[in-house]
């Protein structure tokens, strides 16, 4: 029979034209059908090329797993990893039905198992790599959870080479104090690794970081210069200063820019004292009669882009000081090596240009001095002469979320409850915090800079005071789970929403963003929300019906998540109870629980180690030493 098979090609040929145009390449028995024995030839080769193997010398093995010491994950953590990955083709983005949304509960799952300390079981790796391929928002943490193993498999699979460029997490990397390792690492190691290991060490030692960068720089490849550059982010101090002034005669460009822009969030540098000269020439103190004259000189001598912050902008103080603003004339040879760019974008005037970026890169405690000992509140509520106060403030802002400076970035936002505070149509897209025509500020930004607390309480005052309509990006920057005010302000203004009768897909990214956001401990407070409660007159069709299934939805991914940050939690929680119980046994009645006068040393054990297995943790794991206590509780 394998004699009479055809060539692979030619039973390919004659079963796409069909037996009936061409005739087939085999052998046809009376009372079969051409087609029939077509198809058996086909299956007879398909075996043989699967099974045929050409002799040939035997390939080297691969060499063996590198071990990764870090625990398993609990049975049940394990069974649920299994279910999260097999469902990531299913309804991904789907916010119709009343089941939780798996796929977006993955990236919150992988987070709060690598805060836990353990690997990824070695039977998921390869589902586990699939996602993370599929997914650039999930390798971070994939590639942590996998550990050095990923990398391995990586090496052996094409479909899986994303992971040699990607971040492959601290287990991949040297030991603390292997200073030969790391040095070797950094030297021979992939690009990715490189860029871990400096990162790693730069929180860890920053001096140590800095010193590995140097010694390789003037080897280094332009991108990769960028790309090394921005890790001295990571514990930025005047130590890196000498470093950086010199990377401001690098022949990158972009390199020249990051350095600039690093330089300028040290507020004692060279740099910023250099811009500060500068900046403070276009800036000053005026009177209103400086003013009104200052405007009608400006409309004659200025024509590069006055005009574009002129109208809505343009505002005549009543009385009092006022900023008079002097763009710079030129744009020297000394301002473009501290990374002012000369070009202008279009449509943008370039002394506004130049001027805007002086501004971007002085320190901000520049300014109360010069301005007469004012605060940033004062200053802000300033005028600002010539209709360039939103170009001012736009300069201000960004500088404010360069050099984390959160006093600036209070002023900057206004109050929440303002009837132009701020966000007024643009936080959704990343424009104006202050509502004004024009605006490049971005809101969400200015809050980052904001303590957490005070960041969720503006949010839930804004939300309060404008609803839900421009909040998205700005619950975003919010810290995970949202504080009790701010989980509060949320569901209201949906339930406010569904009284008004639209349908709550006109919500749907905010409410996909508190499925995954709030606190699972508010899921019993919401039960009430998941029953229907008839149409408003002037409602949308269905709509309390859609609304109905779209609060079951967010209940019930708020008790998966409690559930699955509980099944992640077990494990370390049950070693505590043994750590405890053994503890107490070899010391006696030492251990005994002081609050029950004859309690065993084994209750005392149970006691301290039930403190966190409720499914709402209410503190870190006292058995985990890696666990954050700022995200108690902020698991899946």
């Amino acid at each position: 029979m394998s004699g009479s098979v055809a060539p692979w090609g030619e039973l390919v040929s004659a079963a796409l034209l069909g037996t009936e145009r061409r005739a087939a390449p085999v052998p046809v028995r009376a009372g079969r059908e051409p087609a029939a024995a077509l198809l058996d030839a086909a299956a007879v080769s398909t075996v043989r090329r699967r099974a045929g193997l050409r002799p040939a010398p035997a390939a080297e093995r691969p060499a063996l797993a590198p071990p990764d010491p870090r625990p398993e994950l609990p049975d049940a953590a394990r069974r649920r990893l299994a279910l999260l990955l097999a469902d990531r083709g299913g309804h991904a983005g789907s916010r119709r039905g009343a089941a939780p949304d798996l796929t977006e509960l993955l990236p919150q799952w992988l987070a709060t198992a690598g805060e836990q300390g353990y690997r990824a079981p070695a039977a998921l790796l390869p589902a586990l790599l699939d996602a993370a391929r599929a997914r650039t928002d999930l390798r971070p943490a994939a590639l942590a959870l996998a550990g050095p193993r990923a990398l391995w498999l990586a090496r052996l699979n094409d479909d899986w080479k994303f992971a040699l460029r990607g971040i492959g997490g601290a287990a991949a990397l040297p030991a603390r104090r292997d200073h030969v390792a790391s040095q070797r690492l950094w030297e021979e190691g992939l690009f990715a690794e490189r860029v871990a290991l400096l990162s790693a060490t730069r929180h860890l030692d920053p001096a140590a970081g800095l010193a590995l960068l140097a010694g390789t720089w003037s080897t280094e490849r332009a991108e990769d210069r960028l790309m090394f550059l921005d890790s001295l982010r990571e514990g930025l101090s005047p130590a890196d200063e000498p470093f950086l002034e010199k990377a401001l005669s690098d022949r990158s460009r972009n390199v020249r820019a990051t350095a600039a822009e690093l330089l300028s969030a040290l507020p004692e540098s060279a740099l910023a004292s250099r811009m500060a000269d500068r900046a403070t020439a276009c800036l000053r103190l005026g009177d209103l009669a400086e003013y009104e004259g200052a405007t009608e000189h400006e409309a004659a001598t200025e024509h590069d882009g006055a005009a574009e912050y002129q109208g809505a902008d343009r505002e005549r103080p009543a009385a009092g000081p006022v900023l008079v603003v002097t763009p710079p004339r030129v744009c020297d040879a000394g301002m473009e090596r501290d990374g002012v760019v000369a070009k202008a974008p279009a449509g943008r005037g370039e002394r506004a240009w130049w001027m805007s970026q002086l501004l971007e890169a002085t320190p901000l405690g520049v300014w109360p001095g010069l301005l007469g000992g004012r605060t940033p509140e004062e200053i802000v509520a300033l005028p600002v002469a010539d209709g360039r106060r939103t170009e001012v403030h736009d300069a201000w802002c960004r500088a404010a979320v360069r050099q984390r400076n959160a006093a600036w970035a209070r002023a900057l936002l206004g109050a929440p409850t303002a009837a132009g505070s701020g966000i007024s149509g643009s936080a959704a897209s990343g424009d104006a915090a202050g509502g004004e025509a024009g605006s490049s500020r971005d809101a969400a930004k200015l809050l980052g800079v904001l303590p957490e607390g005070e960041r969720a309480a503006w949010v839930a005052r804004f939300i309060a005071s404008h609803g839900l309509s421009d909040a998205f990006r700005l619950l975003g920057v919010c810290a995970v789970p949202w504080a009790e005010p701010l989980g509060r302000a949320v569901v209201d203004a949906l339930d406010i929403a569904r009284d008004a009768g639209s349908y709550p897909w006109s919500f749907s990214g905010v409410m996909g963003l508190a499925e995954r956001c709030l606190d699972p401990a508010a899921a019993d407070r919401l039960d009430m929300l998941t029953a229907q409660g008839g149409e408003p007159e002037d409602g949308s069709p269905g709509a309390d019906g859609y609304w109905s299934e779209a609060f079951q939805r967010l209940v019930g991914t708020l008790r998966l998540r409690a559930t699955m940050h509980s099944e992640l939690t077990e494990g370390c929680t049950r070693q505590t109870e043994r750590d405890t119980a053994d503890a107490g046994a070899g010391s006696g009645h030492t251990g005994a629980d002081s609050r029950h006068p004859g309690a065993g040393s084994e209750h005392a054990g149970t006691d301290a180690g039930h403190t966190g297995a409720d499914s709402r943790p209410t503190g870190a794991d006292t058995g985990h030493p890696g666990a954050d206590t700022k995200h108690a509780g902020a698991g899946p």
